[in-house]
């Protein structure tokens, strides 16, 4: 089932790169179950190795954070102990920077980059120690440095007796010969005192050492996916941007569209107005005109020059009536989405049975992107589709306003980039919306879409 899906927004994602595609070298190992495969695949060695480096990194950072912090506080009876401050939480968000890369490089985390320290213009260096300590992000950038220390030699002992414990169990019955050879013992001691002593050296022992070992090391790798979890959730949290400026970006963007939207909007309705109602009525003009000279000479050819008016009349009323529509239908505004919907089902070219069950109607803002969504919609059915029956559904789910189109048409339906669905994917997505469009090759096709319910 192809889907896709527009309008999430996430302060970070994370992404792996798949070490067992069904194609090249990879072939054979992605016939393996996950379980067993995992010891093996590069994403595990990538987050052991992840381990490994966090701890002397870890160190660096935790003695930079409390030696600065400390010698800051302590020199504030001062002035000279700002600029240390000022230089430590620099010097924390130069740590973070680094943080972020290791953790793309090796975990496959996306993390966005924080707002940088914005000085006022013109003030200096004392206007950048300012902000510096007026910053939430550079002292988010501290809290990390002073967290992830004991974090990190948590997880980098765990990872590494888990990881050379299960290897080198496993791999024993290869280097048992060791003992006898250069230790002077029967084997890898279990157990010893002054009388006695316990070696694994018999093949039964030597087997049940291997089998242990490769439980270990088919456990590891998810003990260590466990520690990189907390590891993700440290860096998207402290090092990337807060939920406050990546909320106002994407409000900036969302103004963009919808002000592209609105400029794009204007300009149809000018193009309709000179190519639709406004050229008829040019023509209008210029037909009485000529059955006003002709009504004394020729009668009978002015009365037919009137009757063509008299269409043309007829039809800018109809195009005038359609491009206002359009803008925002009366129907909708007075008596609702139920109304609204079954008067544009009526023009689609394929029956469409429409269900809406809402007790109440929501902001008309939302109302109005509704019906256009909808429309939009059954457009796409009569021009593409190739179905013969449609449905409609709306319905309220909690805050949030649900509509859904379906047809049992030919499928196929094209969400890129560029496309309608796209464009209608913005539109949604300026207003908090989400566009999900399920339409595999053969049919049928199911757009869904959610839009905040916000009160009249």
């Amino acid at each position: 089932m192809a889907t896709q899906q527009y309008g999430y927004r996430d302060e970070y994602a994370y992404s792996y790169e798949d070490d067992s595609r069904g194609d090249g070298p990879h072939r054979g190992l992605n016939r393996l179950p996950a379980w067993l495969r995992a010891p093996i695949e590069g994403r595990t060695w990538r987050e052991f190795a992840y381990q490994l480096v966090s701890l002397p990194i870890g160190i660096a950072f935790f003695t930079w954070v409390v030696t600065m912090t400390s010698l800051g506080v302590g020199l504030l009876i001062t002035f000279i102990g700002v600029p240390v401050l000022a230089a430590g939480l620099a010097g924390a968000r130069a740590f973070g920077s680094l943080e972020r890369t290791r953790a793309r490089g090796l975990l496959g985390l996306e993390v966005g980059t924080p707002e940088p320290v914005r000085p006022r213009k013109g003030g200096g260096p004392l206007a950048w120690m300012g902000a510096t300590l007026k910053s939430g992000v550079s002292w988010r950038h501290l809290l990390y440095g002073v967290l992830h220390f004991p974090w990190a030699t948590f997880a980098f002992s765990v990872s590494l007796a888990f990881w050379t414990m299960g290897w080198a169990l496993f791999t024993y019955p290869l280097w048992q010969w060791v003992f006898p050879m250069y230790a002077g013992q029967a084997g890898l001691q279990l157990y010893g005192d002054s009388a006695h002593s316990v070696y694994l050296n018999n093949p039964f022992e030597i087997a049940l050492t291997s089998l242990a070992g490769l439980l270990v090391v088919l456990v590891t790798p998810w003990i260590i996916r466990g520690l990189t979890t907390v590891d993700r959730l440290m860096v998207g949290g402290l090092l990337g941007p807060s939920r406050l400026a990546s909320r106002v970006v994407e409000l900036e963007s969302d103004r963009g569209v919808v002000v592209d939207t609105a400029a794009a909007d204007l300009r149809r309705i000018e193009r309709d107005l000179h190519d639709g109602a406004q050229a008829r009525l040019v023509n209008l003009a210029m037909g009485l005109g000529l059955a006003k000279e002709k009504l004394a000479e020729d009668p009978e050819a002015a009365a037919r020059m009137v009757d063509e008016a008299h269409g043309e009349v007829k039809t800018a009323l109809q195009e005038l009536r359609d491009l206002a529509r359009g803008i925002h239908p009366a129907v909708l505004t007075d008596r609702g989405l139920d109304a609204a919907l079954s008067s544009v089902a009526s023009r689609c070219t394929v029956p469409v049975v429409v269900e809406v069950d809402l007790k109440e109607r929501p902001a008309p803002a939302i109302e109005g992107i509704a019906y256009f969504t909808v429309s939009e919609l059954l457009q796409n059915v009569s021009k593409h589709s190739r179905a013969t029956r449609a449905t409609v559904d709306v319905w309220r789910a909690g805050d949030r306003l649900m509509l859904q189109v379906q047809d049992n048409g030919v499928g196929g339906a094209d969400a890129g980039a560029g496309s309608g669905l796209s464009g209608l994917a913005e539109r949604l997505d300026a207003v908090d919306g989400i566009l999900l469009v399920d339409s595999p090759a053969a049919g049928p096709t199911r757009v869904t879409a959610e839009l905040p319910w916000r009160r009249a």
